[in-house]
């Protein structure tokens, strides 16, 4: 069996998904192919595979290579984990809406960030669904690269190409909440309806027990949504207690407050998919306790990424080979064996999300096994989740359709239908999308 990673250089990335497949003992012996335009990490991580397999016993073999059409020659799984024009881009998405009075918090699914890393990475996405159709058809694509939605969507629809989006955010707030209530992960089991970094838990049982209402009494034993507002001299709350889950999903426990459902993704994320919550007033989030995170702090995460890998191959540090809890590896272990899983995935909407539209690329809770993927339940949304849900689809379909076709007016349509992006005068935010598509030409040349 081989799995093919595109991307295969990344250092966030690759050791934790490296690890996962060689240490899934249905992939044992796999041929395991690492491709990235930048040929020089490529070396270090076949020597963390070496690693890996020598320490799991895994008897796999692996191979890197630049050539994208040889890394795809038979595979059978394909795992996509690219980001096109790295931080040199990204600094131009976070830094050109700021001079435009938009802060965001991530910038990288919806927004003026989120569109624009769209715009740059959809044709190299559909570029793999053409080599995959000509190289390994038969193959599974599992994109773990953002904008989720888009991305998968536009291989979706563009080639016969099967595609699947994998996002941890749903599987670490369900640990978040089992942690919380002193659970096991397993006890809790939501149903879900919406799009990547915004999916909506229509509802959610813990144990037993309804989860809304657990929250609810959680909030009111801590003295209500207002006490767990950040203010100046709050002492710290102990790790992984009520408070401290608390205070970091307050967001969510507001919209759950107001809106009659849960949101399954980190608040920073989510604040992006709203315009009342990244404002002026609250901080650019703080009052919710949300952060930006710019260039710099990503370049330090990214040293990190670079430091362990670098002290693992100097014998410094042990490979952790312990479960990531990345999808990848349980995906394929339920399509190669059968074995029944039930994960948040993102696919065409064939009924799981009845308040979006048929085909859209929709996260919910599916089915995995032996037979392929499907949705598990039917989830609709209560009306404020429903309708901001079709208003960011709507945007994506025209994100997709700008990025295929370089259209200017249908990409400025994009920008001025988002909540986030759009939230200003209609002239200015015309100008801001000027300066980002210039500003990052040289990965635009549909625009040129």
């Amino acid at each position: 069996m081989q799995v093919t990673i595109i991307g295969g250089g990344s250092y966030q990335w690759s050791p934790k998904l490296i690890t996962d497949l060689l240490g899934t003992p249905s992939l044992a012996g796999m041929h395991l192919v690492l491709e990235d335009i930048d040929p020089g990490p490529l070396e270090k991580m076949e020597a963390i595979a070496r690693i890996a397999d020598d320490k799991l016993g895994s008897k796999a073999t692996v191979s890197s290579t630049t050539d994208q059409r040889r890394a795809l020659d038979g595979a059978d799984f394909v795992v996509v984990t690219i980001s096109t024009g790295g931080f040199k881009s990204m600094a131009v998405d976070i830094d050109v809406p700021a001079r435009h009075g938009i802060m965001q918090s991530v910038g990288d699914s919806v927004g003026p960030g989120g569109i624009n890393r769209a715009l740059r990475n959809i044709p190299v996405l559909a570029g793999i669904g053409y080599d995959m159709e000509d190289q390994c058809p038969d193959a599974w694509l599992l994109n773990i690269t953002n904008p989720m939605t888009t991305l998968t969507r536009t291989v979706c629809r563009e080639t016969r190409i099967k595609t699947v989006g994998l996002c941890h955010e749903v599987g670490g707030f369900c640990m978040d909440l089992a942690i919380a209530f002193q659970k096991p992960h397993t006890a809790v089991r939501p149903v879900i309806e919406g799009v990547n970094h915004f999916p909506v838990i229509c509802e959610v049982d813990v144990d037993g027990a309804d989860g809304f209402e657990l929250l609810a009494e959680l909030v009111e034993e801590l003295g209500g949504l207002d006490a767990l507002a950040p203010a100046p001299g709050q002492p710290e709350a102990e790790p992984f207690s009520k408070l401290d889950f608390a205070r970091r999903h307050l967001l969510k426990l507001t919209l759950l407050d107001r809106w009659g459902a849960l949101l399954g993704a980190n608040d920073r994320h989510l604040a992006e998919f709203m315009p009342g919550v990244l404002t002026e007033k609250s901080g650019w989030g703080a009052s919710w306790g949300i952060e930006l995170t710019p260039i710099a702090r990503r370049e330090e995460h990214q040293e990190g990424y670079v430091a362990e890998v670098d002290a693992v191959l100097a014998g410094k540090e042990e490979l952790a080979t312990w479960d990531s809890g990345e999808l990848v590896a349980p995906v394929i272990d339920s399509l190669v064996t059968g074995t029944h899983r039930e994960l948040p995935l993102n696919l065409p909407n064939a009924g799981q999300c009845p308040d979006l539209p048929a085909d859209a690329v929709v996260e919910a809770i599916c089915v995995v096994d032996g037979d392929g993927m499907r949705g598990r339940d039917v989830a609709p949304a209560p009306a404020p989740f429903a309708e901001l849900l079709r208003r960011h689809v709507a945007v994506q379909e025209l994100t997709v359709e700008a990025a295929l076709t370089g259209d200017r007016a249908l990409a400025r349509q994009a920008f001025a239908l988002d909540p986030l992006a759009g939230r200003g005068d209609l002239r200015d935010t015309e100008a801001m999308v000027e300066e980002l598509l210039e500003g990052t030409s040289r990965w635009l040349p549909q625009f040129s």
